[in-house]
This record gives C-alpha cells, structure tokens and sequence, in this order.
C-alpha cells in the first residue's frame, strides 16, 4: 500500500543525499589520489632537475618523453626514477618484486609504496600515517585493517594510530601493559617479523578480524619504536619474501613518524642523557652511559661510552679516562657472541624491556689474558641512551653465597651464643629447621631439653655438662618438638670458645636435620632383618630338600649282583646347597625276577625338584611291578607327571633287563640314550623317538632292545656328566665315549672314572647305572 506523500518525498530526499555525500567522498578520495600522484612526479621532475642540470618545465618535458617511450604513465616512471635514486627499503622491496617478476594487478608496487610514503611526509601523526598505510599499500594486497603501537621504555604499547577499526575497539585496546601475550608484543620481543596465519590470541580486533595477522617491530637505528600490526578478514598462508619486504619497509616509515621528537637534536645533546648522567654518578657500583652508534644504513653498529660513572673500576686496570669516549666492543671485545652482555645491551636498547641478573660471567682481556670475573648486571634505557651497572662478586661474598647453598641443600643451621651477654645469633636456617618465624626469639642451649623428645633429655644433659661444664666439643642427637606439631630427628654439635684464663666466652655450633638419614636407617634395618629372615627361610627349603634327596639317593650305594649281573650306580650331588637338583636312578629287581634301571632329570632346583623326582621315582617302582614294558612304563609314568604332580617337567630312561635271555629292552623320554661298551669300544644307543615327561597328556614312546654279551657295559646317566657351556651335545658325547673306553679294573672304578674326567661345568647333580654281565 503507498504511503502518504510526506513519507515518500522524505525518503526520495534521504536517497538524494547519501547519493551526494557519496559522491563527495569519491572526489575527496579522487583529489587525494590526484594530490599523492601529483607529489610523486614533481619528486621525479625534481630529481631529474638535479642530474640533467635543466629547469622545471625541460624536466616535465623529458619525464613526459621518457614515459611515452617506455610505454609506461607517467606516475608509474616517476616511482622508479625516485626508487633509483633513494636507494632505501622501499626502493630495495620494488625491485625484489620487479626481479622475481611477481604480478602486481592495478598500481605497481612502487607507485603504492612511495603514494604511502608521500601520505606518511604530509601526515600530522601516527593516525593519519594508519590510514594512508592502508588506503594505498596494504588494502591492495587484502589487508582490512592496520593498528600502530608505540613502544614503552618499560616494553608496554600505547595505540598510537589504527585504521580499519571502530572507535569503540581503539579505546578498548589504548594500552598494552608488560608481559601481556599479543602478536605485537611478541614482535616486540623478538625483534623479528611475526606472521600468524590465523590469530589464535588476543590482540586489537580480534572480535572484528580474526583472520591473518602480522607484526613487524618499527626499529629506527636499532631501537625498536613500535610495532606495526596488519590484520586480514581470513586466514592466510605466510607470503614470499618479497612481501615481507614490502611490510618491513612499511614498518620503516612508522619508525620515522614515531621518532619525530627525537630526530630534532643528536642523542648526546638530549637533556635526558645529561640526567642520566648524573644518576650514574649517584650508583654505588660501577656504571656506564651507552649511546647507539649507528652504520651508514641507519643499522646498528656499536655502542659508544659516552660516560663511566665515579666508582668506575675497569677489571683491567685502565683508568676512566682510558674507557670513556671508546666503542663498547673495542674497550671489552670478549662480551659479543650470541647471549653475551653485548646481546643484552642490544635488546634493552631495542625493546626497552630492562634485563637484570644477580649472577653472571664476565670476561674481558688483561695483557691478551682472559679474565673471568663474576658479576650481577643491570641494564635498562632511558630515552635513546642505555645504563648499564654492575657489581662484581669478591671473594667473600662468593664464599659466604657457597656457604649459604651448602647450609641450605645439607640443612645446617648455624648458631652463637655468648657466655658473657646471654646474646644469640641463629641463621636463618635454623629458624627453618625449627619451624619459627625469623622474627622469633632464638632458643638458648640451656633451655634445649624443653624443645625437645622426654625420652632424651638424659642425652641433651650429658651433652650440655660436656660442653659448658667440661668445655668441651660434644655432640648429641635428639627428637624436636616443634611448634607446628611436627618432630623431625636434629643433631646439634658445638665447641666452646675460651678466653687466656679458660673462661668461656662463646658458643657456636650447628644443627642439622638428620631426619631422612634417621628414616633411612629404620627402613635399612628393616630391609636387613628382612633379608635375613628371607635367607634363613631359603637355606631351610635348601637343607629340606638336600636331606630328602640324600635320604632316597645315597651318595655311595652298594653295589648289586643278581643272576651274572653286576649292577652299579653312582650318585654325585650338586656342589652348591641352593642349586639341590631332582636327578634320580633306580635299580631293583622286580617280582618278575627282571631288573628294573632308570635315571631321570626333573626341570629346575630346590625343594619342588626334590619332591617331583621322589613322585617319579617311586610311581615308576610301583607301576613296573605290573609287568608292563618301558615303553608302556613311560607311558603312564607321563600321565603321573601331567595330572597328578604339580608343574613337573622331566626326562628318563627306562630299562627292563631279562636275566634269562640276557636282552634290555629301553625307552626314553627325552632323555640321552645309554651307552653300550664292548670289547672296549664304546658305542651310542639309536635316538629313539620319546616326548618329554609332563609336556602334553597324549604322549607315545618307542622301544629298543639290546643283546648283552659276557663282558658287556652298559651306561645310563644324566646330563650332569656332559654338559659344558659353550659346547654343542654331540662333541659332549664324543668325549663321553672316549673316557668310556679307557680300561678299568672294576664296574664300580668305570664309573668312578668317568665322574672324575668328567669337564661339565654347569655343577648339576649327576647320575650313572652301570650293568655288567659275568
């Protein structure tokens, strides 16, 4: 529905006139343009003036011939005629571009540039400089906003112009205090270009741009003045270097702005360095006052002593006169290097952020000598200047912090009362090993025995009659009830110090806490104890099981002989009571009038062996009175092993001797076979197939059968008698064999034999049956 004529003429005005205001500002905007291009070509004529030695209206002509020739407008040559000829950041920043023919859509690079410095020339401050950084050099390359920050000589930023940003964000962000985390301040700190391709911290706009951000310090002959900030709407990856150049030189020409006020008269005529002066020669230690001296390049070269205060002692001897005057790295070369006093000194003056340090290596040159001296440093600037003071350590000041650190990390305390006056001194580690304030009154020796445990007041009088009454050295310990209800384990030592005549005059002692060695020694007792009480436990578990093996296999058995067959066994057992094995043989004969033999190994030591071979050897017993044959023996024998004895490993050899036709039939479990010995030549039974005892419950087991002939021997033995570390099973056996032939006079002397030469050096038990035929 239409509205009423009113409304409607107030609306056509309302549009008529934003309509004017912004075609004002595009012309106020076009005679800037107009205005910053016009300054840039009457730079260039004016240049041109200089070098062609003509007049003004010539040089327009020769400016307007040049551009038409080279095909270029005539704002566009007139940048690179003032680049040529500057020869500064801006002009080195147009040319990496122009070299790495980097494309420039719309203004060149120059041309933005030099209209950006021509806006800063013509600015009255640091706001209008932010804005006319934007409008000509950083808007093009995508920048929406720019803030400039002043820095403080305490390392804080003031907002000294921005652009880009509302009102209300500038006012929020005037002041940086020091220490606060911003991109700026990190600039800042570092003294380096910042580029944050997403800003992740606070910092001016972050609610308004929270894209890109880049920071670059403002530095003007190597005092950083500012920083310069440049935010982007979105994030952005880092740039080339030559982009970064373009921002550097930016930064540069903030730098100019921001150093205005100083460029007016030399550092040295400043009233401010005059003051500081006189504050120098009001320190106590050691001062100097530094002024920058600065390269040709505007950089940074050296500084200049420009004062050594009264009290100046040179560490090599040279009087002041000798300093004042001199470069810093001349009079003392040995502080440059990286993080040396020359580094520090360099970046108060950059950043203004003081640098202070109570203990610190000093080395400087006597004689071409190094000389290292230990000193506290203080540097802090004062306008373009530098103050550096220092105070050196002597000796026994270093003695005495050495003996404080001792005192401290051996928690000792020290102490001195006098005799004559009643005063006492305690240190302030005492007061800490007490539990009471510095302000408290100290504890006199006499009145010890209330501080401390009832139970030691005896020990705290014997103390105190040896050292008052009998003058003394003495030293006790006791327990300190202190004030917060802790008792910690003290140990108090003192000496009495006399006068000619023998009186006392002075105590002086120490305490110290002794509470973590008192502890230590409890816990150290109690592990002892312990550890007995767990070896005692040991050795009758090894004595058990020693008794139990002996008791079932006697070290020395009797010989048997039944029916023309000597029978003979010998028994060595381990050497070492902790190492007591489960090796076990049998020899008896069975109701059947056949001879059983078996040797076994049970896996592993002590009383669980012993108990597995004595389960073993008398199942075996039992189940051979079956009748059954060593294959079916061993058999059954692993189902005993598997199901009805606890973690039992083992291995055997199971022999069935009929005396009527003089034939052994065998098995084995994993065992060595036996040895056969005739005529002197000793031989090796077949490796037949037989499974571990216990290994699996299913388990089936070959059977070999062997004819005896008159004079025959027949070995069956543990691996006690072979093995030797580093030494494979067959060269074991191959020497086996060849002691075994060696002649002897008697079965018994064969096995004797063999446990003498035997080399096994695993000191295991060992086990031989030996039979013989008449």
């Amino acid at each position: 529905m239409p509205g009423r004529p009113e409304e409607n003429g107030d609306t056509s005005n309302l549009s008529r006139l934003a309509a004017t205001v912004e075609r004002l500002r595009a012309e106020v905007r076009q005679a800037h343009a107009g205005t910053e291009g016009r300054a840039l070509v009457e730079l260039a004529k004016g240049i041109l003036v200089e070098r062609l030695h003509c007049g003004p209206s010539q040089a327009a002509r020769q400016l307007a011939e040049l551009a038409e020739r080279a095909g270029v407008p005539q704002l566009e040559l007139a940048a690179d005629i003032i680049n040529q000829s500057a020869r500064d950041k801006l002009g080195e920043a147009t040319g990496e571009l122009m070299e790495a023919a980097v494309d420039d859509p719309g203004p060149s690079a120059a041309v933005r540039l030099r209209s950006a410095e021509s806006g800063v020339s013509v600015a009255s401050d640091a706001q209008a400089v932010a804005e006319s950084l934007l409008a000509h050099a950083l808007a093009p390359l995508g920048a929406t906003a720019v803030a400039i920050w002043a820095a403080g000589a305490d390392a804080s930023l003031s907002l000294a112009g921005f652009a880009g940003l509302s009102p209300e964000e500038g006012r929020r962000w005037r002041y940086v205090p020091p220490g606060l985390a911003t991109p700026a301040r990190r600039a800042l700190a570092e003294r380096r270009l910042v580029w944050l391709e997403h800003l992740a911290t606070p910092s001016i706009g972050h609610r308004e741009v929270s894209g890109a951000r880049v920071t670059v310090p403002a530095d003007a002959g190597g005092r950083i003045l500012g920083v310069l900030e440049i935010c982007w709407p979105e994030p952005l990856a880092r740039q080339s270097r030559q982009i970064e150049r373009q921002i550097e030189a930016l930064a540069d020409l903030c730098a100019r702005t921001l150093d205005a006020p100083a460029t007016e008269t030399a550092p040295s005529d400043e009233p401010g360095v005059a003051r500081l002066v006189s504050v120098a020669d009001a320190v106590l230690d050691p001062a100097l006052v530094l002024l920058p001296e600065l390269g040709p390049d505007g950089g940074l070269l050296d500084f200049r002593i420009h004062h050594a205060n009264t009290v100046f002692a040179d560490p090599a001897g040279r009087p002041r006169g000798a300093v004042a005057g001199a470069r810093l790295l001349e009079v003392y070369p040995m502080v440059a290097g990286k993080s040396g006093l020359f580094d520090k000194v360099e970046h108060v003056h950059a950043t203004g952020e003081p640098f202070h340090a109570k203990q610190t290596t000093l080395t400087t040159l006597v004689d071409q000598v190094p000389v290292t001296l230990t000193a506290g440093i203080s540097v802090s600037r004062h306008g373009g200047a530098v103050l550096l003071i220092w105070r050196v350590q002597d000796e026994t000041a270093r003695l005495a912090s050495l003996l404080q650190h001792a005192q401290r990390l051996g928690r000792i305390g020290g102490f001195e009362e006098n005799a004559v006056t009643g005063e006492i001194a305690w240190n302030t580690e005492v007061f800490t090993l007490y539990g009471l304030p510095v302000t408290a009154e100290p504890i006199a020796l006499q009145r010890l025995a209330s501080h401390a445990d009832p139970d030691d007041a005896i020990a705290i009088g014997r103390f105190l009659r040896t050292l008052l009454h009998h003058r003394r050295p003495a030293s006790t310990a006791f327990r300190l009830q202190r004030p917060d209800g802790i008792s910690r384990h003290i140990r108090v030592i003192a000496d009495p110090v006399l006068d000619a005549d023998g009186r006392l005059l002075t105590v002086r002692g120490a305490y110290q806490d002794i509470s973590a060695q008192h502890w230590t020694e409890v816990a150290l007792a109690a592990t002892r104890d312990q550890l007995a009480h767990t070896e005692q436990q040991s050795a009758e578990r090894n004595r058990l099981a020693l008794h139990l093996q002996r008791a079932i296999m006697p070290t020395a058995p009797d010989p048997i002989a039944t029916a023309g067959l000597h029978v003979a066994v010998h028994y060595r057992p381990a050497e070492n009571d902790q190492l007591v094995g489960g090796d076990w043989y049998d020899a008896v004969t069975l109701p059947s009038k056949q001879i059983l033999l078996s040797v076994g190994d049970i896996a592993g030591h002590g009383i669980e062996a012993a108990t597995g071979m004595v389960v073993l050897r008398n199942a075996l017993r039992g189940l051979a009175a079956t009748g059954a044959g060593p294959a079916q023996l061993l058999t059954w024998l692993n189902l005993v092993a598997h199901h009805l004895a606890k973690r039992v490993i083992a291995t055997a050899v199971c022999g069935i001797y009929d005396p009527a036709t003089r034939v052994l039939r065998w098995a084995r479990a994993g065992h060595l076979p036996p040895v056969l010995i005739r005529r002197q030549r000793a031989s090796c039974q077949p490796m037949i197939g037989g499974i571990l005892l216990g290994a699996t419950a299913l388990a089936e087991y070959e059977e070999q059968s062997v004819q005896l002939a008159p004079s025959d021997i027949l070995l069956l033995y543990t691996d006690g008698l072979i093995e030797r570390k580093g030494r494979s099973i067959d060269e074991a056996i191959t020497q086996l064999l060849t002691l075994a032939e060696a002649p002897a006079d008697s079965l018994q002397g064969k096995l004797d034999h063999l446990l003498t030469h035997s080399n096994a050096d695993t000191d295991d038990d060992t086990c031989i049956v030996g039979i013989q035929l008449d």
